[in-house]
Parts: C-alpha cells; sequence; structure tokens
C-alpha cells in the first residue's frame, strides 16, 4: 500500500472536518452532514480501488 494513500485519506478527512466544523457553527447542519457523506464516499472510493486491485492481485497468485 502507497503511503500516498494513507496521506490522501487523512487531507480529505481534515478538509471535511474542517467545513463540517464551519458549516455547524454557522447553523447549516444539513449542509454539515452532506459534506460529511461527501467526504465518506470519496475516501470510500479511494479504498475501494485498493481493495480491486488486493483481490486481482490475489486471483492471479492463486490462478483462478
Amino acid at each position: 500500500m502507497d503511503v500516498e494513500l494513507i496521506f490522501k485519506i487523512a487531507a480529505v478527512g481534515i478538509i471535511v472536518a474542517v467545513l463540517s466544523q464551519l458549516l455547524i457553527r454557522s447553523g447549516r447542519e444539513e449542509q454539515a452532514m452532506l459534506t460529511t457523506l461527501a467526504g465518506l464516499v470519496v475516501v470510500l472510493t479511494l479504498v475501494i480501488s485498493q481493495i480491486s486491485q488486493l483481490f486481482s492481485t490475489v486471483k492471479r497468485l492463486f490462478g483462478f
């Protein structure tokens, strides 16, 4: 696993946390929740691509 992936996930987490806190303090809780969900989707997209590569490597290793 690349260290870049960990840094990308951390960066998305920090940005989402800051935006969420700003939106909550300005009274926009719904937008804060949507921002958090969007961040979650972005991180899941990054992780799913890595999991897909892992499964293809395992398939190739065992010859399926």
